[in-house]
């Protein structure tokens, strides 16, 4: 069984001595370990619940932070292992890395706060009323230029490192008349493409299709275009420029070393 270093060390210890329950925890049981945990210290109430994961509104110092759980075994998936604890804090912890990331550069994320486990903490997006509601609820009041802000945040996005993967209008939240994008559970990274980057860039291409076709689906209700296929190569093609050049075998040759009587290098070619 995986024990990976990004685990825990608390989930490391339960896969190893098998302290583990076999059923999913309750709405109390998990209060008290968001609590436990110290990424809040009050959970007010239940946001959303997804298909892998659960949205909790808490409080930590009197100010709001949502707190987003994953389930460890009540999942939308089938089959696979029966204990899926390792593998979702796997997956809280790539969640938080690339909201991180995104946040960094400056893309428009909710702030991610701290992780523990399959838990991660982030900026929560409303008010005391109700939550910031989510793209596919409203309707923009100029709909061509909220599709150029939307489609120049996804760029944003791109250029801090992260290819989204699962962009549509119902992960795109609006908040104070901004657009936020959340769930990134499916998310490509694409800050580093490695030495052979043809299989990360085929992906992003992927990826980046699915985010902007989902979009597209969004404005198409507006009568507005999204063109995807330049939008695509466009950022696939900047992707692609930030990986490294290949070098030719003349790159690596080493040049002969002259004597100190030798003529200079621009002699060899002159004709006797």
């Amino acid at each position: 069984m995986p024990n990976f270093p990004t685990l825990d060390k608390s989930i490391q210890w339960k896969i190893r001595t098998g302290a583990i329950r076999f059923h999913e925890s309750g709405y109390r049981t998990t209060v008290e370990e968001i609590l436990a945990s110290g990424l809040a210290t009050e959970v007010v109430g239940l946001l959303s619940a997804g298909k892998e994961a659960d949205v909790y509104l808490a409080r930590i110092g009197g100010g709001p932070v949502a707190v987003k759980v994953y389930r460890t075994y009540r999942t939308s998936h089938r089959g696979g292992r029966p204990i899926k604890v390792d593998t979702m804090a796997r997956l809280a912890a790539f969640e938080f890395e690339a909201m991180r990331l995104a946040w960094k550069g400056g893309a428009p994320v909710p702030t991610p706060a701290r992780r523990v486990e399959n838990m991660l903490a982030m900026r929560y997006l409303g008010d005391e009323v109700a939550s910031a509601p989510r793209l596919i609820d409203v309707a923009p009041v100029d709909p061509l230029a909220f599709r150029d802000e939307l489609l120049a945040a996804v760029e944003q996005l791109v250029r801090a490192g992260v290819v989204h993967g699962d962009l549509s209008a119902f992960n795109v939240l609006i908040h104070e008349d901004r657009p936020y994008f959340i769930d990134f559970s499916d998310a490509l990274r694409v800050d580093r493409v490695g030495e052979s980057p043809w299989q990360q860039i085929a992906a992003a291409r992927e990826f980046l299709t699915r985010d902007f076709e989902g979009l597209a689906s969004y404005f198409r209700k507006f009568d507005v275009a999204v063109d995807v296929a330049g939008g695509v190569e466009r950022l696939v093609a900047w992707i692609a420029a930030k990986a490294p050049q290949k070098r030719s075998r003349a790159d690596h040759a080493v040049a002969p070393r002259l004597e100190d009587d030798a003529p200079e290098p621009e002699s060899l070619h002159e004709a006797d």
